[in-house]
């Protein structure tokens, strides 16, 4: 029996490179036998977390949006996966959105243990992404049983699109595949 696998897709832009990214790796995932779902936040309403961390004690938000939904396909998740462009060298406002509202988990019997990363930006190397994997270590730092499992990065990709033909295309799918029952 496969794992059941939730891909966060956090880029707005129809099209987008990081959205074909995380296409690649439910590919990938989906043929090794494993259960995957693509939540995209493209017509999604997220507020921004209000700090009054009336959740710690309530495993809710107090904000009504469609960030309760989304939290509670993380919590049923075997396997996190978030695909975002970085912009100025950082994950997208839309994840970091999306990894404070996840704070209602926090404290809670979450079922992943394994998380993935796939990023994509026009500018190309490793210091491109390096600081957006910093701020996903820091959220999963909080959550004991969870570890960073596996990062892909798409460089030299801006117009939407342009990541068709690129190698990481091929890593993307190959790590969704390479994921164990």
């Amino acid at each position: 029996m496969g794992k059941n696998i939730v891909i966060f897709s956090t880029s707005l832009r129809p099209g987008s490179n990081s959205q074909t990214l995380a296409q690649a790796f439910a590919e990938g995932a989906a043929a090794a036998g494993h259960s995957v779902t693509i939540e995209t936040l493209s017509g999604k309403t997220l507020q921004f977390c209000r700090g009054c961390l009336g959740c710690i004690r309530t495993h809710r938000c107090c904000i009504e949006d469609d960030a309760a939904a989304l939290i509670q396909a993380m919590a049923r998740a075997d396997v996190l996966v978030f695909a975002t462009p970085i912009y100025y060298y950082e994950m997208s406002g839309q994840l970091k959105t999306l990894l404070d509202r996840s704070n209602p988990l926090y404290g809670t019997d979450y079922r992943f243990r394994d998380v993935y990363f796939l990023a994509t930006a026009a500018e190309e190397g490793d210091d491109v992404w390096a600081r957006a994997v910093g701020g996903l270590e820091g959220w999963i730092a909080c959550f004991d049983q969870a570890r960073l499992a596996g990062v892909v990065f798409a460089g030299g990709v801006n117009a939407p699109r342009e990541i068709e033909n690129h190698p990481a295309l091929q890593r993307a799918s190959s790590m969704g595949a390479s994921i164990e029952a």
